[in-house]
C-alpha cells in the first residue's frame, strides 16, 4: 500500500474537483461585474471618468457601449443556435452507436447472464460480458454529454467575456488581458474539474455494481473515453468547418477584393466569422481536449486494473491517474494568480512572455505536485501488465514517466511558439518572402511546417522510450496524463485567443478609436500563437494517449505480438498511414467548397445590395450565418463517419492484427501530419499580422495594409486557414478516436472478428 489511504483518495479527488469548479465560478464573477449594459452608465459613466485614457473615448461612451452588447448579443445568438441544431444531429449518432457498443459488446457471449472467468486472472469470478455492455454504452453516454458539456460551457463563457474585453481595453491593454484571461481560466477549470468529477462519480457508482471485479469495471469505464473523443471528432470538424467557411468568405472578398479591413462591419460575413471563433476553435478545443483526458484516464486505468494494483485492490494506487489529475487542478490555480493577481501587464510587450510564464511555472509547480503524489499514493514497488509478462516497477520510475510527459509538452509548446510567433525568425522570414508575391509566401510557409514537426516528434519519441522502459504502456498512459496534468493552464491560454480576436471583431465593428483597435490586435497576436501552442499540446498528448489505447487494445485482444513483416499486419500499416490523408482531403475540400459559396454571397452582396460600402444599409449577416452553418452540418458527417467505421470495418472483417497495423499506420503519419498542418497555418497568420502590426523596421517595408507583399501575407493566411483549424487539430482526434474505439471492441473482435480471412 502507498501511504495515502483509500479514505482520504476518497475524499481528495472529488475535494480538488469542486476547487476548480470554485475557483471558475469566482473568476466568473470576476469578469461579469465588467458591465456591458447601457443602464449602468449613470452619472459617472459607471466609473469616474480619469479611468478612460482616451479623451475621444469618453465622449460617445453609451453608444459605443451599447452598440458593443448588440455586437455580443449577435455572435452569442449565432453560436448557440449552431451548437444547439450540431448537438440535435449528435444525439441521433449517440443513440445509434449506443446502441451498436451494446449490440457489439453483448454478442461476445451471446447475451448469456453467467458470470464468466476473468480474462487475465483465470481463478477469479468476473461480471457477464452482458453486464460489460450495458455500463460501456453507459459510460459512452456520459462520456458525450460530458464532453459536448465542456464545449457549450466554453463557448458560452467565451462569448460573454469578449465585449467586456474590448471595453476593458478602454482602460489600457492591461485590463484586456486580464479580463480575456480570466474568461479562458473558467473554461479551463470547468473542463478540468467537471471531467475529473463525472469519472470518479462514474467508477464509484459502477464500482457499486461491480464490487470486486475491478477487470470488468475498469474495462468498461473506457467507453468513457470513446464518448468524448466521438462528440470532440465532430465539435472540431463541424466547428472547424464552420469558422473557415466564414473566415476564408470574409476575407477574400473584404480584405482583398474591397480593400476594407478584417472584421468591418460593412462586411456580410463578419458575423459568421466571429461566431466561428467559438464554435470552432473554443467548442471544438475544449471538447478536443477533454477527450485526450479522459482517454489517457481511462487507458492508464486499465491497464493498472490488469497489473498487480487491480488484482491487489489497492485503490489509492490505482487511483494514482486520478490524484494526478486533481494535483494537476491545484497547480493550475496557484499558477493562475500568477498572470491575474501577482504581475501586473503594464505593456503590450508583455503578453507573450505572461502567457509563456504560465506554460512554465505550471509546470515547474506539476513536478514538484508528481513528486509528492508518486511517494505517497503508490507502494514502493509493484508489478504492472507487460503484454503477459509482468514487470517489476518503483513508485519512483512513474514519477519520472509522468514528468517526462510533462516536459515533453512544454518542449512541444515552446517550439510551436517559436515556429508560429512573429517574434522570432521562422515567421519573419516567411514575411519576408511576400516580397516576390503568395507562390514563395507559400512556399517558405510549407517548409517552416515540415521542419516544425522535427524537434516535437524526437519530444515524443523520448518520452514514449524512457516511459516504456521504465512502466511499459502503464508508463506511456501515465506520461500522456503529465502532458495533460496542466491541462486548466493550458486551455486557459488557448481559450484565451479566440476571445481576443473576439475582441478585436467587436472594437472593430462597434467604431472604437485606432488606439483600442491597437491594443486588442496585440492580445489577438498572442492568441493566435497561444493557440498554437495549444494544437501543439493537443497533438503530442493525443500521440501518447493513442499509443497507450493502442498497448491496452492489444493485450485486450489477446495479442502475442504485433509483427510487420506478416503481411495481415503490413497492409493494416500501409492503409493506416494513408487514412489523415484521406480525412485532411474530406476536410480541406469540405472548407473550400463552403468559402466558395460563402464569397458568392459576399460579392452577391456588396454587388445587388445598395449603400454597404458607404454603410447607410445593414449587410445581411444572416444567410451567411446560415451558409456556415448548413455547410458545416453536412459535410461534418463523411470524415466522422471514416474515423467512426474504420476501426469497426477492420476489426469485424480483417481482425485484431491486421487493425492493430491500422491504428499504428495511423498514429505514425497522423501526428507528422497533424503537427505541420497546424504551425503552417499558424505561421501564414502571424506573417500577415506581422506586416500588418509594422512594429520593427522590416515590417515596415512590406506593409501598410493593401500592399502587394500585405495581399500576398492574406493570400497565405487564407490557404492556411483550413489547415490549422480544421484539418490540422481535427488529426489528433482521429489517431486517438481509432484507438479507443478499438480498446472499447476489442472483445467483439477478439471473439468474432477476421470473417474475410476466416473464410479464405
Amino acid at each position: 500500500m502507498g501511504l495515502m489511504g483509500e479514505t482520504l483518495t476518497e475524499i481528495l479527488i472529488p475535494v480538488s474537483a469542486i476547487i476548480g469548479i470554485v475557483f471558475a465560478l469566482v473568476q466568473w464573477y470576476l469578469v461579469s461585474k465588467v458591465r456591458v449594459s447601457s443602464e449602468s452608465f449613470g452619472a459617472n459613466n459607471g466609473y469616474s471618468e480619469r479611468l478612460i485614457e482616451d479623451e475621444e473615448e469618453s465622449i460617445d461612451s453609451d453608444g459605443v457601449v451599447i452598440k458593443c452588447a448588440e455586437i455580443q448579443n449577435a455572435i452569442s445568438v449565432g453560436a448557440t443556435s449552431f451548437l444547439f441544431t450540431e448537438y440535435k444531429y449528435l444525439s441521433i449518432f449517440v443513440v445509434v452507436f449506443g446502441a451498436i457498443i451494446f449490440l457489439f459488446l453483448g454478442s461476445v457471449k451471446g447475451f448469456s447472464t453467467q458470470s464468466e472467468p476473468c480474462t487475465y486472472n483465470k481463478a477469479n469470478l468476473c461480471k457477464p460480458a452482458l453486464a460489460n455492455a450495458i455500463f460501456t454504452t453507459v459510460a459512452f453516454l456520459l462520456g458525450a454529454v460530458t464532453s459536448v458539456l465542456s464545449g457549450f460551457l466554453g463557448m458560452k463563457i467565451a462569448t460573454y467575456a469578449n465585449a467586456r474585453t474590448t471595453l476593458e481595453a478602454r482602460k489600457g491593454v492591461g485590463k484586456a488581458f486580464i479580463t480575456a484571461f480570466r474568461s479562458g481560466a473558467v473554461m479551463g477549470f470547468l473542463l478540468a474539474a467537471n471531467g475529473l468529477l463525472v469519472l470518479y462519480i462514474s467508477i464509484y457508482l459502477f464500482g457499486l455494481y461491480y464490487g470486486d471485479d475491478w477487470e470488468g469495471l475498469y474495462e468498461s469505464i473506457t467507453g468513457y473515453g470513446l464518448g468524448g473523443s466521438s462528440m470532440a471528432l465532430f465539435g472540431r470538424v463541424g466547428g472547424g468547418i464552420y469558422t473557415k467557411a466564414a473566415d476564408v468568405g470574409a476575407d477574400l472578398v473584404g480584405k482583398v477584393e474591397r480593400n476594407i479591413p478584417e472584421d468591418d462591419p460593412r462586411n456580410p460575413a463578419v458575423i459568421a466569422d466571429n461566431v466561428g471563433d467559438n464554435v470552432g476553435d473554443i467548442a471544438g478545443m475544449g471538447s478536443d481536449l477533454f477527450g485526450s483526458y479522459a482517454e489517457s484516464s481511462c487507458a492508464a486505468l486499465f491497464v493498472a486494473s490488469i497489473s498487480s494494483i487491480g488484482i491487489n485492490h489497492d485503490f489509492s494506487a490505482m487511483a494514482y491517474p486520478l490524484i494526478i489529475s486533481s494535483m494537476g487542478i491545484v497547480v493550475c490555480l496557484i499558477t493562475t494568480l500568477f498572470a491575474t493577481d501577482i504581475f501586473e501587464i503594464k505593456n503590450v510587450t508583455e503578453i507573450e512572455p505572461t502567457l509563456k510564464r504560465q506554460l512554465l511555472i505550471s509546470t515547474i509547480l506539476m513536478t514538484v505536485g508528481i513528486a509528492i503524489v508518486s511517494f505517497v499514493a503508490l507502494p514502493s514497488e509493484f508489478t504492472l501488465f507487460n503484454f503477459g509478462t509482468e514487470k517489476l516497477v518503483k513508485n519512483w520510475y512513474l514519477f519520472i514517466c509522468v514528468s517526462i510527459g510533462l516536459w515533453a509538452g512544454l518542449v512541444i509548446g515552446y517550439i510551436t511558439e517559436y515556429y508560429t510567433s512573429n517574434a522570432y525568425s521562422p515567421v519573419q522570414d516567411v514575411a519576408d518572402s511576400c516580397r516576390t508575391g503568395a507562390a514563395t509566401n507559400v512556399i517558405f510557409g510549407l517548409a517552416l511546417g515540415y521542419k516544425s514537426v522535427i524537434i516535437p516528434i524526437f519530444a515524443i519519441a523520448i518520452a514514449i522510450y524512457v516511459s516504456f522502459s521504465l512502466a511499459a504502456m502503464y508508463g506511456i498512459a501515465v506520461a500522456a496524463l503529465g502532458m495533460l496534468s496542466t491541462i486548466a493552464t493550458g486551455l486557459a491560454i488557448d481559450a484565451y485567443g479566440p476571445i481576443s480576436d473576439n475582441a478585436g471583431g467587436i472594437a472593430e465593428m462597434a467604431g472604437m478609436s485606432h488606439k483600442i483597435r491597437e491594443r486588442t490586435d496585440a492580445l489577438d497576436a498572442a492568441g493566435n500563437t497561444t493557440a498554437a501552442i495549444g494544437k501543439g499540446f493537443a497533438i503530442g498528448s493525443a500521440a501518447l494517449v493513442s499509443l497507450a489505447l493502442f498497448g491496452a487494445f492489444v493485450s485486450r485482444a489477446g495479442i502475442e505480438s504485433v509483427d510487420v513483416l506478416t503481411p495481415k499486419v503490413f497492409i493494416g500499416l500501409i492503409v493506416g498511414a494513408m487514412l489523415p490523408y484521406w480525412f485532411s482531403a474530406m476536410t480541406m475540400k469540405s472548407v473550400g467548397s463552403a468559402a466558395l459559396k460563402m464569397v458568392e454571397e459576399v460579392r452577391r452582396q456588396f454587388n445587388t445590395i445598395p449603400g454597404i460600402m458607404e454603410g447607410t444599409t445593414k449587410p445581411d449577416y444572416a444567410t451567411c450565418v446560415k451558409i456556415s452553418t448548413d455547410a458545416s452540418l453536412k459535410e461534418m458527417i463523411p470524415p466522422g463517419a471514416l474515423v467512426m467505421l474504420t476501426p469497426l470495418i477492420a476489426g469485424t472483417f480483417f481482425g485484431v492484427e491486421t487493425l492493430a497495423g491500422v491504428l499504428a499506420g495511423s498514429l505514425v503519419s497522423g501526428v507528422q501530419v497533424a503537427i505541420s498542418a497546424s504551425n503552417t497555418g499558424g505561421a501564414w497568420d502571424n506573417a500577415k499580422k506581422y506586416i500588418e502590426a509594422g512594429a520593427s523596421d522590416h515590417a515596415r517595408t512590406l506593409g501598410p495594409k493593401g500592399s502587394d507583399p500585405h495581399k500576398a501575407a492574406v493570400i497565405g493566411d487564407t490557404i492556411g486557414d483550413p489547415l490549422k483549424d480544421t484539418s490540422g487539430p481535427s488529426l489528433n482526434i482521429l489517431i486517438k478516436l481509432m484507438a479507443v474505439e478499438s480498446l472499447v471492441f476489442a472483445p467483439f473482435f477478439a471473439t468474432h472478428g477476421g470473417l474475410l480471412f476466416k473464410w479464405l
